[in-house]
């Protein structure tokens, strides 16, 4: 709020149902398989722990980036089993895990050799990570069975070991890569015990093969979609942010005459200009260009000129009647965060994780 005009400014506003609803739809798309909610990066910048609140009856559990992330879940006291998936960097680490009962990502050498050093309370939940064609961590193939085989026998390891993968072109048209990386997980994980994952959102929706115990969503849970070009409404998803602020000037602008820095849009007609309390301190994507859309009062009008630290100018047109205080939707469920994207340069996860904390949110459902 402005101190003493009762304006509502940068507030993420989060539907509790949608993330349900979301959630709902992808089990109900792998009724059998156990689906780990996907929670690191501030939820995908929608609030990690009450989005874990949200969804902590329906979830097998919660994925997250960072130990520091697990912790919060765990102080507040949320039970289920949380999954650090880039593992974890030092002895130390090992011990907290241990204690607060997490499970953990192994995709090298040097993480074997602190479990197997490590003097623990209790043994670990374990999950080997495949390069299976993303070739960002995890163990090659010539790597795969002796590092397995160092996990099974470590008394530091809870058994079974269980086993994970990532696709890196699951959202493409092109299915032979994906093919090709499901076929060597399929090939090492023949006849071993324990949890086996490979599938994130895009294999969720395009790979039903994929499955196998355990899926991992992420940014679908947000109602978001991971496939260039369509939005997540295509799939029956919700979007579960809408993103606001409000007008704080309307002025008058002549036919010519630039606005904003650098002089970049100049105007082809006379018209009103409306102020937005937002920018790129917010989070707004300084790369959005003259003509992105925003909502303002049920219609679509364009973003014009640069975008400030503080503050976007839209185009609301000759004949408009906006007044200070009314309501602007960057995006949500009236204007898809995807279709913003598309005017930035930027992907959809980049600008949901960009959120600064200026953000005011307010959760509803």
């Amino acid at each position: 709020m402005i101190s003493g005009t009762g304006l509502t400014i940068a507030t993420a506003e989060v539907d509790r149902q949608a993330l349900r609803h979301n959630f709902q739809m992808i089990q109900a798309l792998a009724p059998d398989q156990a689906a780990l909610a996907i929670i690191k990066a501030h939820a995908y910048g929608h609030g990690l722990l009450e989005v874990a609140k949200t969804l902590e009856d329906l979830a097998y559990g919660f994925g997250v980036s960072r130990l520091s992330e697990a912790i919060v879940l765990r102080d507040a006291g949320i039970e289920k089993p949380i999954l650090l998936l880039e593992g974890v960097y030092s002895i130390d680490e090992l011990f907290t895990v241990s204690v607060d009962q997490l499970s953990i990502v192994i995709h090298c050498e040097q993480q074997i050799s602190d479990i197997e050093q490590a003097n623990l309370p209790h043994p670990i939940d374990v999950w080997i990570k495949l390069d299976t064609g993303m070739h960002r961590l995890g163990f090659i193939e010539e790597q795969q069975a002796q590092a397995y085989q160092r996990l099974t026998k470590s008394l530091n390891v809870r058994q079974p070991v269980n086993i994970i993968s990532h696709f890196s072109r699951a959202d493409e048209e092109d299915g032979v890569p994906t093919a090709q990386q499901l076929a060597k997980f399929s090939a090492f994980t023949k006849n071993k015990p324990g949890l086996k994952s490979i599938a994130a959102s895009a294999g969720i929706l395009k790979w039903p093969q994929s499955y196998y115990q355990m899926i991992r969503p992420g940014i679908i849970l947000y109602g978001i979609s991971p496939i260039d070009g369509i939005n997540g409404e295509t799939f029956g998803l919700q979007p579960a942010m809408t993103l606001k602020s409000c007008l704080i000037a309307v002025r008058q602008h002549k036919k010519g005459e630039p606005i904003g820095y650098g002089a970049t849009w100049l105007s082809e007609r006379d018209t009103c200009i409306g102020v937005v309390a937002f920018g790129y301190g917010d989070g707004y994507p300084r790369s959005a260009c003259s003509g992105t859309p925003i909502m303002v009062n049920g219609r679509q009008v364009p973003l014009v000129g640069r975008v400030s630290m503080d503050m976007i100018c839209i185009d609301l047109g000759p004949n408009a009647t906006d007044k200070i205080g009314d309501e602007v939707i960057l995006w949500g469920k009236q204007l898809p965060i995807e279709r913003v994207a598309s005017y930035s340069g930027l992907s959809a996860y980049e600008l949901i994780t960009r959120l600064t904390s200026r953000i005011k949110y307010n959760y509803i459902n």
